[in-house]
């Protein structure tokens, strides 16, 4: 098993970068990179499909299926919702900053067919609330299950301090249809990209199975990345620090079914109120000077 804790690499124009040969999986590949006012990200996605999640800033992107420009870019993650960018397989891009500093996470992987390319605004993005009492959280569905491609998967989650998140812990690593034929639980690869709102705060995760041949706690701080072969991976942000997490995933669907674990399937019937200072990001945020 290779490290699942990735750190970043701190003053390098891409600072995290996780290839599926890095992780020791199949699918799942991601970047997280900086870019000042007029440097360009060119490229071609080949036979992949590729994800853009507009961290902070704004850029424009010409590529041979559309030309998209953002206006109202966040200024971080805790200031208002991504903007996404879907790009198929056999697209050619170049993705220029036009603020003073770009902050932009990539996620691809192979692509079993041809999907439009599609740009993806704030207010596009549904907002769900998640959980009860110190496990509410928020989810933003960026590339939803459903959204058109094969099997690429985004979307990004706040966690208020001393929150819990991914809780009940769930797992999604082997694929289960039920006697109906549909699907329960899919096999899918996941990256949790970290950010914090303060320095010095971090979240702690865990990855576990059943069994406890995979049982590690990581302690990941901001632009950490942590790496969810299997298993199960709950989440709690440290006490004064709020957390946000950018996930990517991708296997054997385009979907988010998965199994809780057992041991804490009696929580969901527990809360009895959510947590006032969810939703913590809206659409609106990003228009505010």
């Amino acid at each position: 098993m290779k490290n699942l804790l990735i750190h970043p690499n701190e003053g390098a124009s891409v600072y995290q970068r996780i290839t599926a040969a890095d992780a020791g999986w199949e699918h799942l590949n991601m970047e997280a990179r900086l870019l000042k006012k007029g440097e360009s990200w060119t490229g071609y996605t080949g036979e992949d499909e590729y994800g853009f999640i507009l961290l902070s800033g704004n850029y424009t992107v010409t590529t041979n299926h559309g030309t998209w420009t953002t206006s109202n870019g966040r200024k971080s993650v805790f200031s208002g919702i991504a903007h996404s960018l879907y790009l198929p397989r056999h697209t050619e891009f170049k993705l220029t900053a036009t603020s003073e500093l770009l902050d932009i996470a990539a996620g691809w992987v192979k692509a079993k067919a041809d999907y439009p390319a599609r740009f993806k605004t704030p207010e596009e993005a549904a907002i769900e609330i998640r959980g009860g009492e110190n496990a509410t959280r928020q989810i933003n569905s960026l590339i939803e299950p459903g959204f058109g491609c094969s099997s690429l998967v985004a979307v990004e989650v706040y966690t208020p301090s001393g929150n819990w998140s991914s809780f009940p812990a769930h797992k999604h690593d082997v694929r289960v249809l039920d006697a109906n034929g549909e699907l329960k639980e899919a096999d899918l690869e996941e990256i949790y990209f970290y950010k914090i709102d303060k320095p010095g705060g971090f979240a702690l995760q865990q990855v576990y199975t059943s069994d406890r041949s995979l049982d590690e706690i990581l302690r990941a701080g901001n632009n950490d990345a942590v790496l969810v072969p299997e298993g199960y991976h709950p989440v709690v942000a440290l006490h004064g620090y709020n957390c946000y997490y950018l996930n990517f995933l991708a296997g054997s669907d385009q979907s988010l079914a998965n199994t809780p674990d057992p041991d804490h399937n009696w929580l969901f019937d527990s809360w009895t109120f959510r947590d006032p200072r969810i939703p913590m990001v809206t659409a609106e945020m990003n228009n505010q000077p």
